[in-house]
């Protein structure tokens, strides 16, 4: 009996292009398995909840700081005996940055990274000449290309949505050399806060009004389709918007940070549920999706953004997409990994408002500094509730 694998994609064409691609020549060598993959959107795969979802479906992309959930309520299962050692190092050594560690947790492996991202800056390049010989390097050169874009009735952009809000609070604390680890214990200290919160709230005084309502994707299509946003410090990257055929395209580049270290990893994991009836033939194929060869090829032609660092070194997969990898790749080896212990995804979701109402000016940093902290102690060791034997 053929075995029916189902996953879910977040819908990007970053996301399913490359999924849907590889179906038919994937069935196609492996006769006895049937594909098909379903969508949901960037919110739910960045906040939604996954056990419904690991019990309705083989495969789940999903968000890294979701593994101590997973591992915490028993929802996907381990990749480790489906890694030999060898595959484990080749893992390990093709990470990008931390990519691969962040779908750790109680030492087993809940997903391999199919996708890297964290928040880089982007920019016109067709624009940006006009004003400054180079993207900014330093918070410093920030502002002043926001006061000179302001002066031509111009703006910089900023996703300033209550998500990407509270990653850029995150990004800004590990910026700024005090990372946030809550599992650790280490929270935020209030200079530290007021330090993060002033810059951003000076970035977002010279962004476009309508920041506020964006998050990355809105961004970049109001920056292709209009000519008065030029530049982007933090938001996180999409090949897409590089590669694309038509004109004007994105150019994208590290964060203007140096060296450019702290930006907040991103990307996304491919796992197997535990309430699957074909977990072997799901894992076969994550692995294969994830290997080198795919990650390099199909995967990055179809208009994906690879989890191998193989693939965001190689010249060719640079030259095709006008290169993006190459031109970001020293601020996603610098990333800030996010906690990845059972609790932190409720902390998050309940600090995204609060950190929005911080750069708004609605709520001192002190204060967000004091609640962040207060919640170190619901994030913590994954406490396993059931047998993986």
């Amino acid at each position: 009996m053929a075995a029916a694998l189902t996953g879910l994609a977040w819908d990007h064409r970053r996301c399913w292009g490359p999924l849907d691609a590889s179906v038919a020549d994937y069935c196609a060598s492996h006769p006895d398995v049937t594909i098909s993959w379903d969508r949901r959107s960037l919110y739910e795969f960045g906040e939604g909840r996954l056990d419904e979802a690991a019990r309705d479906y083989d495969l789940v992309i999903f968000d890294h700081p979701f593994a101590g959930e997973l591992a915490r309520d028993g929802l996907f299962t381990p990749l480790d005996d489906y890694l030999s050692d060898d595959m484990r190092r080749a893992f390990e050594a093709d990470s990008v940055g931390q990519s691969w560690e962040s779908y750790q947790a109680e030492d087993r492996q809940w997903a391999l990274p199919i996708d890297a991202a964290a928040q880089v800056a982007a920019y016109r390049p067709d624009l940006l000449e006009k004003y400054v010989p180079h993207a900014p390097r330093t918070h410093e050169d920030v502002l002043d290309l926001g006061r000179r874009l302001r002066a031509a009735d111009r703006w910089l952009g900023l996703p300033l949505v209550p998500t990407d809000a509270m990653c850029l609070v995150l990004t800004g604390a590990a910026v700024a050399g005090h990372p946030v680890r809550l599992g650790d214990g280490i929270g935020l200290d209030a200079a530290v806060a007021s330090e993060v919160i002033d810059k951003l709230r000076a970035i977002a005084a010279v962004a476009h009004p309508e920041s506020w309502s964006w998050n990355p994707i809105r961004c970049f299509e109001h920056m292709i389709h209009n000519d008065d946003v030029v530049y982007t410090p933090f938001a996180f990257g999409y090949v897409n918007y590089a590669s694309r055929a038509e004109t004007p395209r994105l150019a994208f580049t590290d964060i203007p940070a140096s060296p450019p270290v702290g930006s907040l990893l991103g990307g996304a994991g491919i796992g197997v549920s535990a309430f699957s009836d074909h977990r072997d033939e799901a894992a076969a194929y994550a692995l294969h999706l994830c290997g080198q060869a795919f990650q390099r090829g199909v995967y990055v032609r179809e208009g994906g953004q690879p989890g191998s660092l193989a693939a965001w070194a190689d010249p060719d997969v640079n030259q095709l997409t006008r290169g993006f990898f190459a031109d970001t790749l020293a601020t996603l080896q610098g990333s800030y990994l996010r906690d990845t212990g059972a609790g932190f995804v409720d902390v998050f979701r309940e600090g995204t408002q609060k950190a929005l109402a911080a750069i708004k000016g609605e709520l001192d940093a002190k204060d967000l500094a004091d609640w962040l902290n207060r919640s170190a102690e619901r994030v913590g060791s994954v406490k396993l509730n059931r047998s993986y034997a």
